[in-house]
């Protein structure tokens, strides 16, 4: 395959993996602190961590090492994973749902720990906490780095530069509204260093991301991802990547772990959870999109991928 088809292709599926990407906060707050400070956040599966410090420094700890933060950095925690933010290594945390908070608009509220002797808080950090969901896309959340830090310089996420400038700004200067634009930032600031990590190679990550570099496997998840719904076969999928049917199969399976009908049928169904809990659609409606003669055959298909029945996925989060 050319280089110019590889680039074609590689280009299509990030295109892919944004329209299936969805970041919802659930909780979001700006921290003002003094000297000396601990907070905590614990485990949140199914979710995101987003920080960002525009005034001031931080040290971000987690179980695998320490992070030094300076004004103008991002970190997003795509595994939603316990970790602390501190002002340096000898203080420990406090959870942060234990400081007392003051609503600043709808969905965003503040955190004073300043001292009352300091009259200029000595760092100011704003932070999300968001159910993270990749769709069709799932299993590369699985290969992403439990910590992404954004450099304050762009050099590994230079168009993440000007949101976090315009999250500066809103954080500082207070008007109206700038609690709601806040947040939005944040979810578009954790959407490109989303962006940025698959752009520049997701870091040599296997599993997926090998299939999608490779142009003997890429074509068909390409085409599997856009028409979940068709009747697929492992012959007509290797027909979209113009090999055998065996070698296909076997490619595939080497590759990402499973074999190709069974990996159809895990993202029919997480695209499925998506649509259910999030989008409210109904259960036969989904059926129907998926490819399913049945409301019944699909019921059972998704209870043996997730483990429980369509119906309980309206009271669930992915």
């Amino acid at each position: 395959m050319k280089e110019s088809q590889q680039f074609a292709i590689s280009s299509e599926l990030i295109s892919e993996l944004l329209t299936g990407m969805r970041l919802r906060g659930v909780q979001y707050r700006r921290i003002q602190t003094g000297p000396t400070f601990g907070l905590a956040f614990n485990s949140r599966p199914g979710h995101a961590y987003f920080h960002y410090v525009a005034v001031g420094t931080a040290l971000l700890r987690t179980k695998e090492g320490t992070h030094k933060l300076s004004a103008g950095s991002a970190v997003f925690i795509p595994q939603g994973l316990d970790h602390q933010l501190i002002s340096s290594t000898q203080i420990s945390g406090q959870e942060i749902s234990e400081f007392t908070s003051d609503p600043l608009g709808d969905i965003v509220s503040g955190v004073d720990t300043c001292p009352s002797t300091h009259s200029i808080p000595s760092a100011i950090i704003f932070y999300g906490c968001m159910e993270f969901d990749l769709g069709g896309m799932y299993e590369l959340r699985k290969l992403m780095p439990d910590v992404m830090v954004a450099d304050t310089h762009g050099q590994k996420y230079p168009d993440l530069v000007g949101i976090l400038d315009a999250m500066k700004r809103e954080i500082c200067s207070g008007r109206i509204g700038f609690a709601g634009i806040l947040a939005r930032l944040a979810e578009v600031g954790a959407s490109m260093i989303v962006r940025g990590w698959v752009e520049n190679g997701c870091e040599n990550a296997s599993g997926l991301i090998s299939a999608l570099r490779d142009p003997r496997l890429a074509p068909a998840i390409l085409a599997l991802h856009r028409q979940p719904g068709k009747q697929w076969t492992v012959s007509s999928l290797a027909a979209e990547s113009h090999i055998s049917r065996s070698i296909f199969a076997q490619r595939f399976q080497d590759t990402i772990g499973m074999p190709p009908l069974r990996y159809t049928t895990t993202l029919r169904m997480r695209l499925a959870q998506q649509w259910l809990t999030h989008e409210k659609v109904s259960i036969d409606v989904v059926a129907q999109r998926l490819g399913y003669t049945s409301q019944a055959a699909f019921s059972r298909a998704f209870k043996r991928i997730t483990g429980h029945p369509p119906g309980a996925s309206r009271h669930l989060s992915i």
